[in-house]
């Protein structure tokens, strides 16, 4: 597809954004809903829409969704009530979900992204709890669609944003703060691979300066931020070039295809109506007294933006450091408790985001499978602060430690890489590389003092790297300008 200019027209764009939650059960049974079993082996009648059962809410369905709500400045509801959304497919037995409809459990918040030029705030329309379906899968017999309803009951909060955003370097700002809010709660993996984090997105277009909306588009089945990004791209064009040839854009449910790029037609656009809402009659209405909100609330972490702020404002940290380490909660618990251990924020920040870094990405693990300890970190920085060793010997050491639980000044021993400052060893090195190199001596006193690189070089190579390079520095220094 051709690439229009999109000067004369802007985009709208929502995003509903479901997140599985880390309960230990179900959202409605008393079942494990964990990601992996065999096919089928998670379930129970109630999961199985067996006639008779009732289901039993989940407390912490409850006490998640409003911990959610409080960290996207939402108002929370004080009653709330679940609904039938009714429609037929292999995959939900009962024919009918549990979610809610006309009185979601948190309301009206936002929540505030950052991009390169600029922040925005994104409203927050609604957070509400339902229930997940189960899983049709087509490709593991060729005449038949097979079922597993593990998934089916599994806890879900639907994020609902405001059509605020404008682009799809927007869209995918606001996807990963709400990922890296659910991490920081710890109320949901955010694990867009395993389906633990999904993202449907509403799209339109209209000319610049137009203040009603254009006829949307529903977009499924992205699944990573880059395809969120991507898939917007594409179906933003499509529509544009669509209106330039004259066309309408008719709204209709498409399907990403992340091999082709493109997207295709799933099905005509459901309205709420499709689904025959009605009020769950098996559940009594959600009730959250005051008491259970600020209970919940004094629960709440420290989010991302206020550790940001702090790791700048009171550690010193640069925005584009603070931003990379509070990224993520564990890397952000890993410096800090890092830090408890050697109060250099800038140096300790430095090896993180350069060596620690280099390993994650490399190794393809979190900070959690990271082998080297925060006391091992600590002790090398300070090795390094105490001119005990130099750079390259902090590299070789910092190699080590990933498959050693030795101490760092116990490694430096054992390599023979910790420096030697005592100067009754360094003096006769030093002696020794001036009088080999007297015409260095004499280009040094013309004027070519960046010759004290050389000199450096020397009496390291000769000490095998023990010399301190700061301490020989300096006494070449005061001998040469003495001489």
């Amino acid at each position: 597809m051709s690439t229009i200019s999109n000067d004369k027209y802007e985009a709208v764009i929502g995003l509903e954004v479901h997140a599985q939650l880390l309960t230990k059960t179900k959202a409605f049974a008393a079942v494990s809903p964990a990601y992996g079993g065999a096919p089928n082996t998670q379930v129970t009648p109630l999961c199985l829409g067996h006639p008779g059962t009732l289901p039993v809410l989940n407390e912490n369905l409850v006490r998640y969704t409003v911990k959610m709500g409080l960290a996207t400045n939402c108002k929370i509801a004080e009653k709330s009530i679940f609904a039938r959304k009714n429609y037929f497919y292999p995959d939900l037995p009962k024919g009918y979900q549990i979610s809610q409809y006309e009185t979601p459990i948190c309301y009206d918040g936002e929540i505030e992204i950052e991009l390169d030029e600029y922040t925005k705030r994104i409203g927050i329309t609604r957070i509400h709890m339902e229930e997940d379906a189960g899983k049709s899968i087509h490709d593991q017999d060729p005449y038949h669609t097979l079922v597993d309803l593990n998934r089916a009951g599994t806890p879900l909060i639907e994020i609902v944003s405001e059509p605020d955003l404008r682009t799809p370097q927007e869209a995918y700002a606001y996807l990963k703060k709400i990922r890296q809010i659910v991490q920081y709660l710890e109320v949901c993996d955010g694990n867009m691979e395993e389906g633990s984090l999904r993202c449907d997105a509403n799209v339109s277009i209209r000319k610049r300066g137009d203040k009603t909306l254009g006829t949307r588009t529903e977009l499924k089945n992205m699944n990573s931020f880059r395809n969120v990004e991507r898939a917007l791209t594409y179906e933003i064009e499509r529509q544009i070039e669509l209106v330039e040839s004259g066309g309408e854009v008719v709204q209709k449910t498409l399907l990403w295809d992340p091999a082709k790029l493109v997207t295709r037609q799933m099905r005509s656009k459901e309205e709420a109506h499709d689904y025959r809402y009605f009020p769950e009659p098996d559940l009594p209405p959600v009730i959250v007294s005051d008491k259970l909100r600020e209970e919940i609330r004094s629960e709440l972490p420290e989010l991302p933006n206020v550790r940001l702020e702090r790791f700048v404002n009171e550690l010193g940290l640069n925005r584009d450091e603070a931003t990379i380490l509070t990224e993520n909660r564990n890397l952000a618990d890993y410096f800090e408790e890092s830090l408890s251990k050697l109060d250099e924020p800038k140096a300790i920040a430095n090896v993180m985001l350069t060596e620690v870094l280099r390993v994650l990405n490399d190794q393809s693990i979190t900070i959690e499978e990271f082998t080297i300890t925060k006391d091992q970190l600590a002790g090398l920085i300070s090795l390094k602060l105490e001119d005990k060793i130099n750079s390259s010997a902090m590299q070789t050491i910092f190699n080590e430690m990933l498959s050693s639980d030795e101490a760092p000044e116990k490694l430096a021993e054992k390599m023979n890489l910790i420096q030697v400052s005592d100067s009754g060893f360094v003096e006769p090195i030093i002696d020794e590389v001036i009088k080999a190199n007297p015409d260095e001596v004499a280009r040094y006193k013309e004027g070519k003092t960046a010759l004290i690189g050389f000199f450096i070089g020397q009496v390291m190579k000769k000490s095998q790297g023990k010399a301190n390079p700061k301490q020989v520095r300096e006494i070449i220094s005061s001998k040469l300008e003495s001489s």
